[in-house]
């Protein structure tokens, strides 16, 4: 009897960086969902339609995907693992067009940021934002756009089949973003050696850095924090930390010392930190 597939609800189309991510962390023998928005993935989620979600959350040049902060303080999903993936960004067009033939480039917004250097050399071009690198490029071949370009990666050119007009664009050929894996259900990770916390502080002064205080002296690094406004509330913020250990010791005594410190305390996730690019 055939096993079932598990179901990976992924933001964008067939060829994306996030169905690359899937793939990187779960492996081929998957099923992903193509959601046109995150929150349809978390949706999918809460509905028990998909097994789990692939976000992305960071990209080490356009920075932190803020709205996706909110989306985990409103689902409040176990967060089961990371992958970073290497970025590249490729210009993808219909086969046989030219770059002279090029007026519209058209990718995600964060994409194009990736790519603000190569684009600068072509102002006479007309950038549009899309919904999605590889749905962008899919448009292209679906109303046959012989001026349009993509910006997208090299899964989507061979999907699509788009040629490769322009390869590595992105302006950091470091370029890399790190993705979350989400569950409905929390599983535990053996040998876990990282966290992703989220709390409030009181408005005292040096509230927050008795509590950065309380990781190092457990000799916990603190790898990320990132504030988000409380929605409605003036002045006060949600913190989100990712702090990484090597003594599951010193990490159970840094979180026994935050709460005494802390509001609204909540373990996102504890997982094995991955940093295979």
């Amino acid at each position: 009897m055939e096993t079932e597939k598990l179901k990976i609800a992924i933001q964008g189309v067939k060829g994306s960086f996030h169905e690359e991510a899937a793939y990187k962390y779960f492996g081929n023998d998957i099923e992903t969902l193509e959601c046109e928005s995150f929150k349809r993935t978390c949706e999918l989620l809460k509905q028990d339609k998909a097994d789990f979600v692939v976000m992305a959350i960071e990209n080490s040049i356009a920075g932190s995907i803020l709205p996706n902060y909110n989306l985990l303080r409103d689902y409040r999903f176990h967060i089961l693992g990371e992958v970073h993936l290497h970025i590249q960004q490729h210009l993808l067009a219909l086969p046989g067009t030219k770059l002279a033939d090029i007026k519209f480039v058209e990718s995600h917004p964060i994409a194009i940021r990736q790519c603000d250097e190569f684009l600068s050399e072509h102002p006479e071009w007309i950038v549009k934002e899309g919904m999605d690198t590889a749905a962008c490029a899919q448009s292209i071949v679906s109303e046959k756009l012989t001026t349009t370009a993509a910006i997208a990666g090299e899964a989507a050119a061979k999907i699509y089949g788009l040629d490769i007009i322009e390869r590595r664009i992105e302006t950091n050929k470091k370029n890399a973003t790190r993705f979350l894996i989400l569950s409905n259900e929390v599983v535990e990770q053996k040998n876990a050696n990282k966290a992703s916390l989220s709390f409030q502080t009181g408005n005292a002064v040096g509230s927050l850095a008795i509590i950065l205080q309380c990781f190092a002296e457990q000799n916990v690094n603190l790898s990320k924090i990132q504030s988000m406004p409380v929605v409605g509330k003036r002045n006060e913020y949600d913190f989100y930390v990712d702090v990484e250990w090597k003594k599951q010791s010193d990490y159970d005594a840094a979180i026994r010392k935050v709460l005494k410190h802390s509001v609204n305390f909540n373990i996102m996730g504890e997982y094995v930190k991955n940093e295979r690019v």
